[in-house]
């Protein structure tokens, strides 16, 4: 069977068709509109960027990273412009996109994240729980902004004995599940706002269900207890100067103790919280943390039911999430660049549309290692990006009663790029780049002196 075009219903404004209908199974037109028509944000009259066609163009600019916000916009009409072949659609300027994101905000797209970005793994799905518990793990990065005064001023620089970073920086702190690396929450902060206090707000999305991961950087009572009123449980690594006495050691090593909170009065009204330690070592000499004595802490305390090795091992599954943050940082996004607005609000939006592309692309994949029953974790997320990237026109001009055959299409050439086991190897965690010899960019290069004659009439032949 040949694949039949769209047709083109003339009652239909062209701005209904030019969406990013390769993702509606993840983010529907209906679920755009409900989120902006809740905060009011509705149209007076058909333009040629809407707020639907807005809130999409955020979340495009994401996936075409490599591209100007104006060559997006192009490639998100694409479709319509093949299509209606006698109508002359123009594309909206750069001063139009600017006023239209600016009208748009932030609310919407943090709106639209939180009512569409949810765990993705199912029973089917392998590798996604433990014990029956979904694995989840919370970390943070710093992410680097478009150095403006209004940037500069909101987020602020890190401060070392070298001098300020060379750009200013946001904190990030994400929720993700560990079997299909979908961010699930994510909040971004000035950046002197400390990662454990962004992983405390990050435990409002754990619930009844869940084991949640995260490093020594976020242990606290705090976020034991928090963890646990959300009914939740929790296996995090525990820094070295914490000190636990055992009240009952368990059969496989492993020990019960009670956790405290530092304060003082909290510490003398009797807050406690029963826990279980467990600590191991490396063997191999060829892998980090040999001879090292680690240590986590865990709500579950069965030792029958969740045996202390099995959990040792599983706590390492938590480098799902930094592996998520580099998909975002290193593949999604242009590497080593800042994001690209010049205003705090819009730094704020395009992160947004950046979790929300990168959710997307995770959900397609997802529902194509279930068709092709490998783990999501399987498949290359790289090249899962570029095939979504390729069908973005093909989505937009496929006849809708085939678009359906056509998507399982994608979702096969998506379960095809899988990666191969992971090498059982280990990495010293050094860098490459060397020191610049270039002096520090200070303030007073910042409004430097311009040339007052041309390069021609500056030029002087010495005779």
């Amino acid at each position: 069977m040949q694949r039949s075009l769209r047709q083109i219903d003339p009652s239909v404004h062209w701005t209904q068709e030019s969406t990013l209908e390769v993702l509606r199974s993840v983010i529907s037109r209906s679920q755009v509109e409900a989120v902006l028509d809740a905060l009011g944000i509705g149209e007076q009259r058909v333009r040629k960027l809407t707020m639907v066609l807005t809130v999409y163009l955020v979340i495009a600019i994401n996936l075409f990273t490599e591209e100007a916000i104006g060559d997006v916009m192009v490639k998100m009409l694409a479709g319509p412009r093949f299509l209606r072949v006698n109508e002359d659609i123009e594309v909206a300027g750069a001063s139009a996109i600017c006023q239209r994101r600016q009208q748009l905000g932030v609310e919407p797209m943090v709106r639209l994240f939180r009512s569409v970005c949810q765990p993705l793994a199912t029973p089917d799905t392998h590798d996604a729980f433990l014990f029956g518990l979904r694995l989840m793990a919370i970390d943070g990065t710093v992410e680097d902004v478009a150095d403006t005064p209004a940037n500069a001023s909101y987020f602020g620089r890190h401060a070392a004995a070298r001098g300020d970073s060379a750009f200013p920086q946001m904190r990030c702190v994400y929720l993700c599940e560990c079997g299909t690396h979908a961010i699930c929450d994510a909040g971004a902060w000035p950046y002197h706002i400390g990662e454990r206090s962004g992983g405390l707000r990050m435990l409002r999305s754990v619930g009844p269900g869940m084991l949640v991961l995260w490093d020594c950087g976020f242990h606290s009572f705090d976020m034991c207890a928090r963890c646990r009123q959300q009914k939740a449980d929790f296996l995090g690594r525990v820094p070295g100067h914490v000190r636990f006495k055992s009240i009952r050691r368990l059969p496989d090593g492993s020990y019960l103790a009670y956790m405290r909170p530092s304060e003082y009065g909290r510490r003398n009204k009797g807050e406690r919280l029963l826990v279980r330690v467990i600590e191991y070592t490396i063997d191999d000499p060829n892998r980090n943390g040999h001879g090292e004595r680690h240590r986590l802490v865990t709500s579950l305390r069965n030792a029958r039911n969740y045996p202390a090795h099995t959990l040792a091992v599983a706590y390492h599954e938590r480098w799902e999430v930094e592996i998520t943050i580099d998909e975002t940082d290193t593949h999604q996004r242009r590497p080593l660049r800042p994001f690209r607005s010049r205003t705090p609000l819009g730094v704020l939006q395009e992160f947004y549309g950046l979790l929300l592309a990168h959710y997307a692309v995770r959900a397609v994949m997802h529902q194509a290692a279930l068709q092709a029953q490998v783990a999501p974790t399987r498949l290359s997320f790289v090249k899962s990006l570029r095939i979504l990237r390729t069908a973005v026109f093909q989505a937009q001009i496929v006849a809708p009663e085939q678009f359906d055959s056509w998507y399982q299409r994608l979702l096969q050439d998506i379960g095809r790029q899988q990666l191969p086991r992971r090498d059982n190897r280990s990495n010293p965690r050094v860098i490459k780049r060397k020191m610049s010899k270039f002096l520090l960019k200070r303030e007073q290069h910042r409004h430097w002196p311009q040339p007052s004659k041309s390069f021609a009439e500056a030029v002087v032949l010495l005779i």
